[in-house]
């Protein structure tokens, strides 16, 4: 069974339109926490609603014991989230699934995020700096004000281009198309993404037309978040194709491992 931890919430601002960052202190957590991997929340101190819900891994610093989630108001769930004062206690369970891989130190790697699915990617670009790999972040959202995760890769120190289809400094569209104009003729060794469906189907599509290697965090709707439950199943591409639970396989899968619809 995962660990269960009664967490203290130090913070928990709206950022953004409908968007919350939540820091927590779950020192019994912190020293297991990769990139990739999430926490499964319990919203409310009853069992109203009876699931918890999943959240990525935003931020972690082990040093102080803390743990930063990004979340967007998708629902009730999230709604009563984000009412959740600093000072109090959350239950949190994890962390789970499988995290990312990592490539050799020196390698050029390339992150892209769409929204809130940004999420995992900063942590993950943070240990990819301290291994000693090229990082560069292409964020991309519908309107610059849901940017929000920008201001944390620039403290970060990585190379980071957005698009949005109403920036004035910035790419003007979709951040899959700025990707197509930076992959040509680029020496990239890995991507990584997370976000909308449609655009890492996109993403994909550009790692196979240029055999590239990468890896993609699912983001499905979970409800036991330990593989028990077969709520949060996804079918496998290729001729062994079969199905696999996203809360435990995953959420990270090989770019060329997931069927896009």
């Amino acid at each position: 069974m995962p660990d269960l931890e009664q967490a203290l919430v130090i913070s928990n601002n709206e950022v953004g339109p409908s968007l919350f960052e939540m820091e927590l202190a779950a020192s019994q957590t912190v020293p297991l926490c990769q990139p990739g991997q999430f926490v499964h929340l319990r919203v409310s101190s009853t069992h109203d609603p009876l699931l918890r819900r999943p959240l990525s891994l935003y931020d972690v610093d082990k040093n102080r014991g803390t743990i930063t989630l990004l979340y967007k108001i998708a629902g009730r769930g999230t709604d009563l989230l984000s009412r959740t004062q600093a000072g109090s206690y959350i239950d949190i369970m994890g962390p789970l699934g499988r995290p990312f891989s990592f490539p050799t130190a020196g390698k050029t790697v390339v992150l892209v995020g769409g929204g809130v699915g940004i999420a995992p990617l900063l942590y993950l670009a943070r240990q990819l700096m301290e291994k000693g790999c090229g990082v560069k972040v292409l964020y991309g959202s519908q309107c610059s004000r849901e940017l929000v995760a920008l201001p944390r890769f620039q403290q970060l120190g990585v190379d980071i281009e957005t698009a949005a289809w109403d920036l004035e400094s910035g790419y003007q569209g979709l951040v899959t198309d700025l990707l197509a104009e930076r992959i040509s003729g680029q020496n990239i060794d890995f991507l990584y993404t997370c976000g909308p469906e449609p655009m890492m189907a996109k993403v994909a599509e550009y790692a196979r037309r240029y055999n590239l290697k990468g890896e993609l965090s699912l983001e499905e709707h979970m409800a036991c978040g330990v593989g028990a439950c077969l709520g949060c199943a996804r079918k496998l591409t290729g001729r062994d194709s079969h199905y696999v639970k996203v809360c435990k396989d995953g959420p990270v899968f090989g770019l060329d491992e997931v069927e896009f619809s």
